[in-house]
């Protein structure tokens, strides 16, 4: 089965800025684990980065100016930056699916598992996630590569996301473990 990493929204403005997520400066040793992983196993690794138009998306009305294109807040944070042949998909939602060509790029790469790392989890990890979901996608969702704004918002999306649209939640050591077997 081919699978692909998604880091999603691992940002300046929520690793150091404007929205920062508490627990996402932890998130980075796993995730880079993760991406050093995949791409030695020849494995896609996909960024989903907000890149926000000012003044005019729907989210800033919401949030406030954040992660607006062009800007540093907008950029992958300079521990994960991305590397030749990984793909970043920008988005203006909370979907990395919702009018980008993340789908487009999954199905031409054969891609039928997905792996979600990133912040934040009940927002833009679980939307990703249920549109995965709704697109026939298996979803893995790494309980210790992602992060919300507290403790208890993390575990309640990641109980929704097993819940309702199936999703695996694995660790990142058994991420680790399932890319490191041989597949059928």
């Amino acid at each position: 089965m081919n699978v692909a990493l998604l880091i999603i929204d691992m940002l300046n403005d929520f690793v150091h800025g404007l929205l920062k997520v508490p627990a996402a400066k932890d998130l980075i040793p796993r995730i880079r684990k993760l991406t050093d992983l995949f791409r030695s196993h020849k494995k896609p690794v996909i960024y989903l980065r907000d890149s926000h138009v000012k003044g005019v998306d729907l989210e800033l009305r919401l949030w406030g100016e954040h992660a607006i294109e062009g800007t540093w807040g907008s950029e992958v944070i300079e521990e994960l930056k991305p590397q030749a042949g990984d793909f970043v998909i920008t988005k203006r939602r909370y979907s990395g699916f919702f009018a980008t060509d993340l789908d487009l790029l999954l199905r031409e790469l054969k891609v039928e598992k997905l792996v979600l790392t990133g912040v934040v989890t009940d927002i833009c990890v679980m939307h990703t996630a249920a549109d995965a979901f709704f697109r026939g996608y298996e979803v893995v969702v790494v309980s210790d590569a992602t992060a919300s704004i507290t403790p208890e918002r993390h575990e309640r999306a990641l109980n929704y996301m097993k819940e309702v649209y199936g999703a695996k939640i694995l660790s990142s050591s058994e991420v680790e473990a399932m890319l490191s077997r041989p597949q059928p």
